[in-house]
């Protein structure tokens, strides 16, 4: 009888040890590489603020620094194997700091610490040249104005 109330107990924390460790959300880590390339299709949620879940206390596989969805120029179709680029200076003058490969779903993304410094000047590299953000940019949380309170990120 004894041996039958330890094997209860024993069974019961399992189980609940069990059904605590697999119910619970995932939290993404921040030492996660995870970055976008051409031609790969393993991202998701275009057009969608990607920090919302890549980032402390989110589900996504690694904390993004910068993420975003290039659109074709009809706004509304994804633009596959865009490119990123980040400038110290506008127009893409001064020095490029960083290059960021869209994938085939529009989707670019980083998880490479950016210094954002006092701001940097994006870029889209499209098939037909180059479109310039006119004005300085201090977060990589592309999604959170473009697509929301600001035009969606289109190239040709």
């Amino acid at each position: 009888m004894k041996t039958q109330k330890f094997f209860i107990v024993i069974l019961s924390v399992t189980i609940i040890s069990f059904l605590t460790l697999f119910s619970c959300k995932k939290e993404s880590s921040k030492d996660v590489t995870n970055i976008s390339a051409h031609d790969e299709s393993r991202s998701h949620n275009a057009g969608q603020n990607c920090m919302k879940c890549h980032d402390s206390g989110g589900e996504g596989t690694g904390w993004f620094s910068v993420a975003g969805t290039v659109y074709q120029n009809d706004k509304t179709t994804v633009f596959s194997n865009a490119t990123v680029k980040l400038y110290t200076d506008a127009n893409g003058s001064g020095s490029l700091k960083y290059t960021i490969n869209g994938d085939n779903f529009g989707n670019f993304f980083t998880t490479e610490q950016v210094d954002f410094g006092s701001g940097l000047y994006p870029a889209v590299e499209g098939s037909q040249g180059t479109k310039y953000m006119s004005f300085t940019v201090k977060t990589g949380q592309c999604n959170s104005c473009h697509g929301s309170s600001q035009d969606v990120i289109w190239t040709e």
